[in-house]
């Protein structure tokens, strides 16, 4: 059940990954066991991931700062980016999402529609962590505050 908030809190900070860390979930009070092992390892994985979007973001920006005015520039040096990145994107968001469905199906009946809801949402927001990130960089370049 704790991967499940965990997973709920990697999902609701993804926008704001690019710019700081999640918070980290409360330890597991029964370190021994297999499931609170399984939670850690992926935890320890989804901080280094958080890593890598904050890596996409730097990336994007000096793109966008070494673009300059050169459109085509900016816009074929974002696609490389974010091209680049998709496949961790979408590699990671199935094996979060493997990782939380078996705690799901073990939840009571009466919750397991929410939380797949849920898990869905969160997926489809990973996926899209890309594009949504490049959109962001090229607003912000194209309308400085």
């Amino acid at each position: 059940m704790r991967s499940i908030l965990f997973a709920a809190a990697l999902m609701a900070a993804t926008p704001a990954l690019a710019q700081e860390t999640a918070p980290t979930p409360p330890a597991a009070s029964d370190g021994a066991s297999d499931t609170a092992a399984a939670e850690a390892a992926f935890e320890a994985r989804a901080e280094a991931f958080q890593g890598r979007i904050r890596q996409m973001g730097e990336e994007m920006g000096a793109a966008i700062a070494a673009a300059g005015t050169d459109r085509a520039r900016r816009d074929a040096d974002l696609d490389a980016v974010q091209s680049r990145y998709q496949p961790e994107m979408d590699a990671f968001a199935a094996d979060l999402e493997a990782f939380v469905l078996p705690q799901i199906a073990a939840m009571p009946a009466d919750q397991q529609s929410g939380a797949r809801a849920g898990v869905e949402a969160g997926m489809t927001q990973l996926r899209g962590l890309p594009a949504t990130m490049r959109a962001q960089a090229e607003q912000a370049a194209d309308n400085p505050q």
